[in-house]
């Protein structure tokens, strides 16, 4: 009988899938800050044209955005140091399938989450900007009318309200990211190894 029937936990190719989830988890958390940063730009400078003064305030969600890309290189430099060479005398691999399954898991776990919290914040943000810029500009040609709204300043409170409102929605979308980095970490804890 020939070794085909048998399993080896620390197969020769159990590396490559802790390989994958580096790639996995840069390569999703990137494309997920990407979008996210570029859908929040096109808002912010569409909003840009009617209110420039809301510029730099309406910048949050680029900044949201970019911190994906580095929850991504968290976990890839978090999953690489705990892959390992083959022996040096014998040429046995080190690394096992369970520990290779792990780290493809935790990279999946942040690339994906990162995704995911990119598309929500760079829809949001693209809605929620140009909403608050809309306000304001509507704001603006109102007092240039002559009417001042209600006593009080609420048209200006109900502005505040809005971007609170704005910046509340995008930190919730931001939150789906922090928790794929932390399931990542946990995931990247496990370990199991031969020799």
């Amino acid at each position: 009988m020939g070794d085909e029937n048998v399993s080896y936990i620390c197969a020769s190719w159990a590396s490559g899938l802790g390989f994958l989830g580096c790639a996995a988890a840069v390569t999703f958390a990137n494309i997920g800050g990407a979008y996210g940063t570029a859908k929040a730009g096109q808002g912010i400078m569409a909003m840009g044209i009617r209110s420039p003064e809301l510029l730099m305030k309406n910048i949050i969600p680029v900044v949201m955005a970019g911190v994906l890309g580095i929850y991504g290189l968290i976990v890839a430099v978090i999953l690489n140091g705990k892959l390992t060479e083959p022996e040096a005398g014998t040429g046995n691999a080190t690394y096992s399938q369970f520990t290779g399954y792990a780290h493809l898991a935790a990279g999946l776990c942040c690339g994906l989450s990162s995704l995911a919290s990119g598309l929500a914040i760079g829809v949001s943000a693209d809605a929620g900007t140009r909403a608050v810029g809309a306000q304001s500009a509507m704001a603006a040609s109102w007092k240039k009318m002559g009417f001042t709204g209600d006593a009080g300043g609420q048209a200006t409170s109900a502005g505040d309200a809005l971007f609170v409102g704005t910046v509340l929605i995008q930190v919730f979308a931001g939150n789906l990211g922090l928790y794929g980095l932390i399931s990542a970490l946990i995931l990247s804890q496990m370990d199991y190894t031969c020799g």
